[in-house]
């Protein structure tokens, strides 16, 4: 397991989420719901208006872990979520990871991930579960 690594460390990246990134999700995902697509047809939901892909912002989690905390090499055992709130084009989200428990007997990691949208509000509540 990587030295210095305690229950308590967080991380945390910031994106705005653009048309772009939904179309694109939208591509990769196969998933072309028009609540995500469709002005019209969002307009008659009860968001009155688009809203991203809940998995296309969930996925700022796989980047923060992967990348920063707990870093290179970790690998995605699990993953719980909760979709609290809608994120809509042009959001500017946060995703936060907070390491929870260290196992003792091997390299897994259990971390609190929360996204928040800028007004603060968490949109996503969740724990991830992960080799190191």
């Amino acid at each position: 397991m990587k030295k210095n690594l305690r229950i308590g460390d967080t991380a945390s990246i910031t994106k705005t989420i653009t048309q772009e990134h939904v179309e694109q999700f939208a591509e990769i995902s196969n998933d072309r719901n028009p609540i995500h697509l469709d002005d019209a047809f969002a307009k008659t939901t009860i968001f009155g208006r688009r809203v991203a892909h809940g998995m296309l912002v969930a996925g700022l989690f796989s980047g923060l872990l992967g990348q920063t905390l707990p870093g290179e090499g970790t690998i995605y055992l699990g993953q719980k979520l909760k979709f609290v709130k809608p994120v809509f084009i042009g959001d500017e989200v946060t995703a936060s990871v907070e390491i929870t428990n260290i196992r003792e007997d091997k390299p897994i990691i259990t971390l609190k991930t929360v996204c928040a949208n800028h007004d603060g509000e968490v949109v996503i509540d969740g724990e991830a579960v992960v080799r190191v």
